[in-house]
């Protein structure tokens, strides 16, 4: 993770960084699942249920509360520092161009391969108790008429009180777009606010997930009672299947370095040997710069296109966001029983390939909250049980971290073929 920035020590133009309780968090949910098979069928579970149920509901109300906010600032943040890349040559403008194609390969391959995944290994049948008794009304599927229609909202107030995800990520992407035809001084003067909005949320829900460890405490309790010892066998499911997704962008990254950048998937493999060690030991991207910098020099990546690309990279891409992020949504949608039509994927699709470009720099909890709830509710999927799942984040989150260092390495290999060519 990025060193720590506070409110009063980020440098002008950064957004704070949080370190957050993070086996705390999974310590409660341990914790929680525990006291849960405990209380169980006991005349105590009552009592309990009634102080952990609205606990843990208050927590979950107070991090959806930011969502909207903070994904309008940093979509508008992401989108703008993109269009600055765009700027910077040739080399930055194919990189881009690499990065888009990556984004949505990487969200069409899991919206066709994680519910056949699931079919294959179906969810446990004990795996119901990881909702809640209501999870809301069921999903009103739109004609293909009223779904294209629905892309952009004729309010945006209105769209945002009834958190219509996709119009709304349209419309900050079409601001972030439409600022950079501001004039310099006008342009700053909004990504100052923008920035300052986005500091102001980021603080906001950190304060949230520090609390994550009685919250999930007291949604744990809850899952346990209804579900018994099927929520572990859940939680084991889950993550094996949201990996699985992560390692398909695993090997899109030896494909792309062997189809474009013109390298031997052996030969890739052993150079990137030691950046992937670190990106597992640290589970940061940032962190794991040095080490790939060196496997590109092993790699005999130009040097020049090597320290421009992989920053840049590190900066504004995240290859495994849309693939994994919309894993999620269809287990959790699985789970819920919610049926996935085509026209709920493709908004799936869209949502998540804007959202991953304003999460980039965000820690894996915060991310995981930004990213997956507004695909959840642009796709009408509950959103109550990625509460409880954030707890768990930190293990799909190595297949996460490794994917991306490895994908970057891949496109930065790619660009190094390409502009010599």
């Amino acid at each position: 993770m990025p060193d720590i920035n506070t409110p009063e020590t980020a440098p002008q133009g950064a957004l704070i960084a949080i370190r957050l309780p993070v086996w705390w968090t999974f310590g409660g949910l341990i914790a929680g699942l525990l006291a849960g098979l405990a209380i169980a069928d006991s005349s105590q579970a009552d009592t309990v249920l009634a102080i952990a149920q609205p606990t843990g509901s208050l927590w979950l109300r107070a991090l959806q509360m930011t969502i909207i906010p903070l994904v309008a600032a940093l979509l508008i943040l992401g989108i703008t520092q993109m269009a600055q890349a765009a700027r910077a040559g040739k080399a930055a403008r194919l990189m881009l161009g690499l990065v888009f194609a990556v984004l949505v390969l990487s969200g069409t391959v899991t919206v066709l391969a994680m519910p056949a995944l699931l079919t294959i290994f179906p969810i446990p049948e004990a795996a119901s108790g990881m909702l809640a008794a209501n999870t809301g009304e069921a999903q009103q599927v739109p004609a293909i008429g009223d779904f294209i229609t629905s892309l952009i909202a004729p309010n945006v107030v209105a769209a945002a009180a009834e958190t219509a995800m996709l119009p709304l990520t349209i419309f900050f992407a079409m601001f972030a777009l439409a600022m950079g035809q501001l004039p310099e001084e006008q342009r700053q003067t909004l990504l100052r606010f923008f920035r300052a909005l986005a500091n102001t949320m980021l603080t906001i829900i950190g304060w949230v997930l520090w609390a994550a460890p009685v919250g999930v405490f007291a949604l744990a309790i809850g899952v346990a009672a209804r579900s018994g010892g099927g929520a572990f066998a859940t939680l084991a499911h889950y993550i094996l299947s949201v990996s699985a997704m992560g390692a398909c962008v695993l090997v899109g990254a030896y494909l792309l370095a062997f189809a474009v950048g013109r390298i031997g998937p052996l030969r890739f493999a052993r150079a990137m040997i030691p950046a992937q060690a670190v990106a597992i030991s640290t589970q940061s991207s940032l962190a794991s710069l040095p080490a790939m910098l060196a496997s590109a020099g092993t790699l005999g990546i130009r040097e020049r296109t090597a320290d421009f690309v992989l920053p840049l990279a590190v900066a504004i891409f995240r290859a495994t966001s849309p693939a994994m992020n919309l894993a999620v949504v269809i287990y959790v949608a699985a789970l819920a029983g919610v049926e996935l039509t085509p026209m709920l994927m493709i908004a799936g699709v869209a949502v998540a390939f804007i959202i991953s470009i304003g999460s980039v720099s965000l820690p894996g909890s915060i991310s995981f909250v930004v990213s997956i709830g507004p695909i959840a509710i642009a796709m009408g999927v509950p959103v109550e049980p990625l509460a409880l799942l954030v707890a768990v984040e930190m293990l799909p989150d190595i297949m996460r971290t490794l994917a991306n260092v490895t994908m970057n390495v891949a496109v930065t290999a790619a660009v190094d073929r390409s502009t010599q060519d």
